[in-house]
Parts: structure tokens; sequence; C-alpha cells
């Protein structure tokens, strides 16, 4: 049997793999090993970086406070998980193109791709305008105080009803439809509800959102027919309200200790985490059809934006 070639990519994991292998078992070292380090001051909480320490708090300091870049594939095959992005990516552009008001024969001879065509198809002809309101504001960016820190969010679309209601819309281009009950335990379905209430009065004719006015939509471009809704209220937000803020509290108090940031016990995290080589988790990526969230940009919605390039738009 001929033993296949690896790829460059591989190659590197090996290395780094077999780096970590020399450090004492247990740890899990970046570049600042073994140090406290304290939280900026002007950090910025988002509902990616929550995630990441829920999920990990490992990863959390290695992506948001290090910022470790550790070259490890995140999903295979490789190309095809990069081509997945792409598009969600381009898709996302396209929605956000149509609801300036580009003209959508326009819009359509940039579509190419299968995927991306299939999803911009499906949106043209189960556009959710039936379950919105009436003023849209695409690629919404809201910022709030949060403790000592901010809670930034990028919005894909906040519709609104002056006075009356708001639905939050999020485009989701996951292959396979997100449970409910597992879109109910992102931070996503919990930052963004709450920080609109707290901080999207500008939206809302300068009034002060309630809770009840609120809703969230996750818009599914492979499934436009069941689009999965949250309503929110008084209690949810104060539960919510509690929850962000013991996370932060938690997460700067962490800072300032020494491995004050330990490695997930749930493993599954790992398969698809570009650290795991560095935590000695295993070199070779899970598969892109396995993952059970999402992938692209709504795996992490606001890992492509700069947010400190937000104004800051605050109650």
């Amino acid at each position: 049997m001929v033993a296949r070639r690896r790829r460059p990519e591989e190659a590197a994991l090996g290395r780094a793999y077999e780096r970590t292998e020399r450090r004492p078992a247990g740890r899990c070292w970046g570049r600042d090993e073994g140090k406290n380090m304290t939280l900026p001051t002007d950090f910025q909480f988002s509902q990616g970086s929550l995630q990441d320490y829920v999920d990990c708090p490992r990863r959390f300091q290695l992506h948001h406070l290090q910022r470790v870049a550790w070259p490890a594939i995140e999903a295979e095959p490789a190309l095809e998980n990069e081509r997945f992005m792409q598009q969600g990516a381009a898709f996302h552009r396209l929605v956000h193109q149509q609801l300036l008001g580009l003209p959508v024969e326009q819009l359509s001879r940039l579509v190419t791709d299968p995927d991306l065509s299939r999803w911009w198809r499906n949106y043209l002809e189960n556009r959710p305008a039936d379950l919105l309101p009436p003023t849209y504001y695409p690629e919404s960016l809201l910022s709030a105080p949060i403790g000592d820190y901010r809670l930034v969010a990028r919005y894909d679309l906040v519709a609104v009803d002056t006075g009356r209601r708001a639905a939050i819309v999020d485009w989701k281009t996951s292959r396979r439809r997100s449970p409910r009950r597992w879109l109910a335990e992102r931070l996503q379905t919990q930052v963004y509800p709450y920080l609109l209430v707290q901080a999207g009065a500008h939206l809302n004719g300068g009034q002060p959102l309630e809770p009840e006015q609120v809703e969230m939509i996750y818009w599914f471009a492979d499934f436009p027919d069941q689009p999965e809704r949250f309503a929110y209220d008084a209690a949810q937000y104060k539960a919510d309200e509690a929850y962000l803020e013991s996370l932060v509290e938690q997460i700067a108090s962490r800072a300032a200790e020494d491995d004050g940031f330990p490695l997930t016990t749930e493993r599954r995290h790992c398969r698809h985490c570009r650290y795991r080589s560095l935590c000695r988790r295993g070199v070779e990526a899970g598969r892109l059809d396995d993952e059970p969230g999402e992938r692209g940009l709504d795996a992490e919605p606001d890992a492509y934006f700069d947010f400190e390039q937000i104004a800051e738009i605050e109650y």
C-alpha cells in the first residue's frame, strides 16, 4: 500500500502536535505560557466571544485575549469548507444589498455557485416579509455597557414597526436545520434580544423597546419555509441580563488568575476547534457534515467584523 502524501497544512499540524507532546500533560499552552493577564479595560464582549467561553474557557483565552494564530484546519474537506464559508458570506452580502434597494436582476447575475444559487432562489421565493415589521435596518451595529466592559453585536437585520414591535432576523446557511433547543441555548439567542432592548431606541423613533415588543427569527436558506421564532419578555430579559453579567464577571475574575481558563471537558467542542492540536486534543479536523452547529458566518457571526470600528451607540 502506498502511503498518501500529507498536504503541507497537515505536515505543519503534525509538527505542531509533536511540539505539544513535549510539554507537560494536561496543559494547553499559548503565547503567554502559564501567565495570568488582566482583561483589558476596553475589551468588548460579543455573542461569539461569550460562546467561545461557554464552550471552552481556554479557547476564549487563546482566541480573544492572547490572539494566538494556530494553523489548524477547522473542518474537512478543507477546500469544501473554505468554499462553503465564502458562499455563506456572499449570501449575507447579497441579502444586505437587496435590502438596501439594489435591483434583484443585477444581483442575480453575480450568482454562479450552486449552493449560493439555491439559497438566493429560496430567499427570493420565500422572503420572510410577511413575518416582519415594515422598516428595515440591515447590518445594524449596537453597543451597550455590561459591567465594566461593553457588549457589542452586529445584526443581519432589525425590522421595526415604530412603537409597536421589532424583529431580529438572522440568516443561516447551515446544511442542516438547527434544532430549536440548540438555538435556544446559544448565546446569540440571549445577546441579540437583550442588547436590542438595551441599545435599540434609536431604531424605534427614540423610544426604548420593551422586551415584549422584541422577537428573534432564524431564517434558514436551505429550509426557507421553516423559520425558528423566539418571543421575548421581561422575565427572559432579566434572566439574560443576570446570566450575561455573571459571565462577564467570571471572565474578568479568571483573567487575573494563573491557569484561570481550563480546557473544556466536552471534547466534542474540540473536533472543529483550530486549537485542538495545541491543546493535545487531536490533529485531524472533524467532517464538515458532522458538525451539529453552523458553518461559515453562521458559526460565529461576528468573527469577520472588527467591533473596534463601531461608533458607541448606547441607551
